[in-house]
C-alpha cells in the first residue's frame, strides 16, 4: 500500500481552524472598496506594534522590501558597509547591495546557525554603518552581544526577523561569559526580535510562521524618524500626495493581506508554542539516531524551520531517500550568499558556513503535525541514514 505522502509544510490544517474568521476579513474588505492601505492597514498596524512592543509598525509589500527601504531609512547610503550573515536567503545580502552599500559576511556559530558577534569586532573598519543579523529559522540571534558591539562603534542595527516572527530573546550569548553579566543583556531578555535592534524587517510570505495569502512585509522600529522615513519611502517618496520628496518605492501592504494578517495575529503566539513543542518531540525521537545533530529547544525559538545537520557527507544521499519514500525535506541553505553567481569571487571562505551548508537538512513542520507523523519521519530518515 502507498502511503501518504509527507509535505515539508501542510498549511490546510491552520485554515481550516480559521475559515470562518478568515472569510468573514475577506468579504468586509470587498464589502468596504479599500483595497490598498486604509484602515485594514492601520489596525493591523497597531495591533502588530503592541504585540511586538514597538512603537511603530509600517506594512510593506514584502520581506524584503522591507529590508531594503528599512536600511535605507536607517541612513545606509551607497558606499557604507554593513556586516552581515553568509547563512541566509539571499534577500538579505541583496537588500544592502541594492541601495548601493556593501555587504560584509563574517562566519556563523554552528550550533545556532546565527552570526557569530566575535567574529564582528574584526570585520569593522571606518565605512561600516551596520550590522544586520539574521534570526534564521526562528531562532533570536545572540542580540546583547551585537548590540554592545554596535553600541561601541556608533553602529545601526537591523534585524532580519523574516523567519522570527514572535521569537523572543532569553539572553544567550555566544562564546561569551562576561556579555551573559551585562546590563545589556538583562534589559533585552524578554524582548521580541524587530523590537531590539534600529529597524526590524518581517515577511509574511505564506509560508512563514505568520503568514500571508500572498506577499507582505513589516518594518518595526521604537525611532520616530526612522519610522517616518520608512512611511515616506513606501509611497513613493511622499508622505502627501503629489509632494515627493525623494526617490521612494510603490511598497504598500494591501487591506486584504492585513486582514488576513490581523485574524492570524491573534493565533500566532499559540502556533510558535506549538512548533516548539513539535521540535521537542523530533529532538526526543532523534536522540539515539547516529550522525545527526539536532536543534536546542529553547523558549525563544519558534522554528520557523526544524533543522538539522546530518554528518559524514550523508545529507544529498539522505534527501534523495526520503523524497523516494514520500518525506518532504529541504536544504536551507545549499549554497551561503557569499558563494552565490552574483557574489562569487568576491569574499573569503567562511568555514562553518560552508560547512554547515552541506549538512543542514530541514524536516516537515507545522504546528498541527501528529506525532506519528513525525515518528515516520524520524523512521525514514534513520533508514536513510543507515543506507547512505
Amino acid at each position: 500500500m502507498t502511503q501518504t505522502k509527507v509535505p515539508i509544510l501542510d498549511l490546510k490544517p491552520q485554515y481550516q481552524a480559521i475559515q470562518a474568521e478568515i472569510k468573514a476579513a475577506v468579504d468586509r474588505v470587498l464589502t468596504s472598496g479599500q483595497f490598498i492601505l486604509g484602515p485594514e492597514v492601520q489596525q493591523f498596524e497597531t495591533d502588530a506594534a503592541r504585540h511586538l512592543g514597538v512603537q511603530h509598525a509600517i506594512g510593506v509589500n514584502s520581506g524584503t522590501d522591507a529590508l531594503v527601504i528599512g536600511l535605507r531609512a536607517a541612513g545606509i547610503e551607497s558606499g557604507d558597509e554593513v556586516i552581515t550573515t553568509p547563512f541566509s536567503f539571499f534577500a538579505t545580502a541583496e537588500s544592502i547591495s541594492m541601495i548601493g552599500a556593501k555587504p560584509v559576511f563574517v562566519d556563523i556559530d554552528a550550533a545556532s546557525f546565527n552570526l557569530n558577534p566575535a567574529q564582528v569586532q574584526a570585520a569593522i573598519t571606518e565605512k561600516t554603518k551596520a550590522i544586520l543579523p539574521v534570526h534564521l529559522f526562528g531562532n533570536p540571534a545572540p542580540m546583547a552581544q551585537i548590540l554592545a558591539i554596535a553600541a561601541a562603534h556608533g553602529l545601526k542595527v537591523i534585524e532580519d526577523c523574516a523567519q522570527s516572527f514572535g521569537a523572543v530573546y532569553k539572553g544567550d550569548c555566544i562564546g561569551c561569559e562576561q556579555s551573559c553579566q551585562d546590563a545589556m543583556r538583562d534589559r533585552l531578555t524578554g524582548q521580541f526580535t524587530g523590537a531590539m535592534g534600529d529597524v526590524g524587517a518581517f515577511s509574511f510570505f505564506p509560508t512563514k510562521n505568520l503568514g500571508a495569502y500572498g506577499d507582505g512585509g513589516l518594518i518595526t522600529t521604537n525611532d520616530d524618524a526612522i519610522a517616518d522615513m520608512a512611511r515616506k519611502l513606501r509611497v513613493h517618496g511622499a508622505l502627501k500626495r503629489y509632494h515627493n520628496e525623494l526617490l521612494g518605492y510603490n511598497s504598500r501592504l494591501d487591506a486584504m493581506q492585513a486582514a488576513i494578517l490581523g485574524v492570524k495575529l491573534a493565533y500566532v503566539s499559540q502556533w510558535n508554542q506549538q512548533r516548539r513543542q513539535v521540535a521537542a518531540t523530533y529532538n526526543r525521537l532523534l536522540a539515539t539516531v547516529p550522525g545527526v545533530v539536532t536543534p536546542a529547544v529553547t523558549a525563544g525559538h519558534v522554528f520557523h524551520q526544524y533543522t538539522v545537520r546530518v554528518l559524514e557527507g550523508k545529507r544529498d544521499a539522505v534527501k534523495q531517500y526520503l523524497a523516494e519514500q514520500g518525506i518532504g525535506a529541504m536544504v536551507y541553505y545549499p549554497i551561503p550568499q557569499d558563494r552565490l553567481p552574483v557574489y562569487a569571487g568576491q569574499f573569503p571562505t567562511y568555514t562553518v558556513s560552508e560547512q554547515v551548508a552541506s549538512e543542514v537538512l530541514s524536516l516537515p513542520i507545522w504546528p498541527e503535525i501528529e506525532a506519528p507523523v513525525q515518528e515516520r519521519v524520524v523512521a525514514t530518515l534513520q533508514a536513510a541514514i543507515a543506507a547512505a
